[in-house]
């Protein structure tokens, strides 16, 4: 059995990952999404286990000496990692998996896995970008202004990637994300094969 797909969908704060992923998973029943540990507190709806595993700063600063995580990253005081183990079991079970994180945890899941599929999400502009992060009104001005300029530098990060896809529409946007998916899985390079024709010269 082949080891599933890493898929990496990235870009700027507020660009609507989280949304994108969730409408995705609709599309594609069998695609698993890794769920990250965080140290920030909850968001009203979310729930642990399902978008996050929550959890202490001081807990997150042992796994972290530990070796645990396959990237993790401090964004906007808040501490983000995925941990290796899970994704690793995932994948040798044939699952693709799809992992939604920041600019910051992208670079260094770059540095360790060389076949995975990188997505940059950009916004159809930085105006609407904005738009999108000021209203959502969960956090003080000041907060606000400081996702806006961590935005502004992520965007310029988008050729680091193999893929853009612009998130003009949410269906649209997870469309373009299922097809790049369904090209990845024919690639002869993964392990494509002919009806009939298994990995051996014949």
């Amino acid at each position: 059995m082949a080891d599933g797909i890493l898929i990496i969908i990235s870009g700027p704060s507020g660009v609507g990952k989280g949304t994108v992923c969730r409408y995705l998973l609709k599309l594609k029943a069998a695609l698993k999404l890794s769920v990250s540990t965080t140290t920030r507190p909850p968001r009203p709806g979310e729930k642990e286990g399902k978008e996050y595993n929550f959890t202490t700063t001081s807990h997150f600063k042992e796994l972290i000496d530990d070796d645990s995580f396959l990237e993790w990253a401090v964004v906007h005081d808040h501490y983000y990692g995925t941990r290796r183990e899970a994704v690793k079991t995932l994948l040798a079970r044939g699952k693709d998996l799809i992992l939604e994180i920041d600019i910051q945890g992208a670079d260094q899941v770059r540095k360790k896995v060389h076949d995975a599929v990188y997505i940059f999400l950009a916004p159809p502009s930085m105006s609407i970008l904005e738009q999108r992060i000021t209203g959502r009104g969960t956090e003080d001005p000041s907060r606000i202004e400081s996702r806006l300029e961590t935005a502004r530098r992520e965007m310029e990060a988008y050729h680091l990637y193999d893929y853009i896809v612009v998130n003009d529409t949410v269906e649209d946007a997870a469309g373009l994300i299922s097809s790049i998916i369904d090209a990845e899985r024919c690639k002869v390079s993964r392990g494509a094969r002919p009806p009939g024709q298994g990995g051996e010269n014949n």
